[in-house]
């Protein structure tokens, strides 16, 4: 029965699964709990180990489980056997690269197997209990998404500028085979992340306040702003979007749309009853942005001003 209880108790500290509300905590007695190690394994191999005084609470008699401490031992297991799922993408040859499912810790076996060991049963040794994390694109949807083209937009850059480019080339990867799913918002900054050297972005100019400045990432705004231009000729609602402080030269006057990590984002909403899908590029001094959904989609286009068509000389900025 304190074995049950447990179980529900370790449940309930799950917030994305439906679980009974917490009953009371059931202290165990000392002498009914084993001495012994609580050890995880992952394909027979150890990677965690703990005992029932490491995640009890302190100067109490008996052995009460402390919610704190075994809900660090649980995410810390969690995260050594996960692996994320991979969406299917369609690379530069057109063709489309199958998804790759991830695996997640199971959260309620786990939380049983845990229940065994604390209250002395003969569980010492767990495999860790694992599920199957499904990708949210896979290569039938992305086949179904690809047939129509409801917006495109192509804007130009100075390759001669190295540093700019590989940043435009690197953000332009990293939209490239999004799919937006009806409902949802697509965020600039939230599917691009942070610009890191890690990441391999380049100090390159940027506009801060007016002022020409050089900070890594410089130029992303260029596929931010010509994403802008290649969503709003599809239809789609607009949710966020600020023009930079001075005007940039790959896009006409008030088209633009600046992008910060720590600052403004550029969103928009899919308010079709089909997903859409982005393919990106940035190749030899030209962006270019197409939208995709499928054949049943009906959107009204938008009528957008054409970028010139010849590369600026030098962007400074972006």
């Amino acid at each position: 029965m304190k074995m049950f209880l447990l179980s529900i108790l370790l449940a309930s500290i799950i917030p994305t699964q439906q679980h009974p509300p917490d009953p009371p905590r059931q202290p165990i007695k000392p002498e009914e709990q084993q001495a012994q190690t609580f050890t995880v394994t992952h394909k027979d191999k150890a990677i965690h180990q703990i005992t029932a005084e490491d995640v009890s609470l302190p100067y109490i008699e008996g052995l009460w489980l402390d919610m704190e401490k075994y809900k660090q031992f649980q995410e810390e297991v969690a995260s050594q056997v996960y692996r994320e799922p991979v969406n299917a993408r369609i690379d530069v040859n057109g063709r489309i690269t199958p998804a790759k499912p991830g695996r997640e810790l199971d959260l309620e076996q786990f939380n049983h197997q845990f229940a065994a060991f604390f209250y002395g049963r003969e569980v010492s040794k767990v495999e860790t209990p694992l599920r199957v994390v499904h990708p949210r694109v896979d290569e039938e949807l992305l086949a179904s998404i690809r047939e129509r083209k409801i917006g495109q937009y192509v804007t130009y850059y100075n390759e001669n500028n190295k540093e700019r480019s590989k940043n435009v080339a690197l953000a332009a990867e990293a939209i490239d085979s999004h799919v937006v799913f009806p409902n949802e918002t697509f965020s600039f900054n939230g599917v691009v992340g942070k610009r890191t050297k890690e990441k391999g972005y380049l100090p390159a100019p940027v506009i801060v306040k007016g002022e020409l400045a050089e900070d890594i990432g410089g130029g992303i705004c260029q596929i931010s702003s010509t994403l802008y231009n290649a969503v709003d000729q599809a239809g789609v609602k607009i949710i966020e979007r600020y023009s930079h402080s001075r005007r940039v030269p790959y896009v006409p006057p008030g088209r633009d749309a600046t992008v910060s990590w720590y600052g403004p984002d550029f969103s928009f909403e899919n308010d079709y009853n089909q997903p859409i899908l982005i393919r990106a590029k940035a190749v030899n001094g030209r962006v270019l942005i197409n939208i995709f959904s499928s054949e049943t989609i009906e959107n009204e286009k938008r009528e957008v001003p054409e970028a010139d068509a010849e590369p600026p000389k030098e962007v400074p900025a972006e």
